[in-house]
């Protein structure tokens, strides 16, 4: 089997497209001082027997600067990542991180034990232990052979 480097052909839209990035990437620096973005955190949720285990990547995020609430059903985590202030003279000549506020929900499913929800924070890693309830809880009945 050959591999072949994919190389699209040169269209109006991918002039289009090069245009832009040069515009943003040639942001003055007074606009990148003010630029702040959004961004979803990934997350990863998972069953694990008697509990669910949520983790979500927050990297540079401080600790205090997290919030997570349950209202009506729907797990909600917040924050914000702070931008670092620099007052050198040194010139930024390309900033790819991201800084701003954040949100995501999550609707919990029937059988779970809000009030014993647990977090914990290390290394911009938050972990959430979500119990089941003892009735949601999955049973393992043996079947006797007759």
């Amino acid at each position: 089997m050959r591999l072949t480097r994919w190389s699209p052909k040169r269209s109006p839209l991918s002039d289009f497209s090069r245009t832009m990035n040069s515009i943003f990437n040639t942001l003055s620096e007074e606009e990148e001082e003010t630029s702040v973005y959004n961004f979803d955190p990934a997350i990863d949720i998972r069953e694990n027997g008697d509990k669910f285990e949520l983790s979500a990547d927050l990297p540079g995020v401080d600790k205090k600067d997290v919030n997570i609430s349950v209202n009506d059903d729907v797990l909600t985590i917040s924050g914000e990542k702070k931008k670092e202030v620099k007052k050198e003279a040194a010139q930024c000549y390309r900033s790819e991180r991201f800084f701003g506020k954040f949100e995501r929900s999550f609707r919990l499913p029937d059988g779970v034990d809000q009030d014993e929800i647990e977090a914990s924070y290390e290394n911009g890693i938050l972990h959430l232990d979500i119990p089941k309830t003892e009735e949601s809880k999955p049973k393992e009945k043996q079947i006797e052979i007759k």
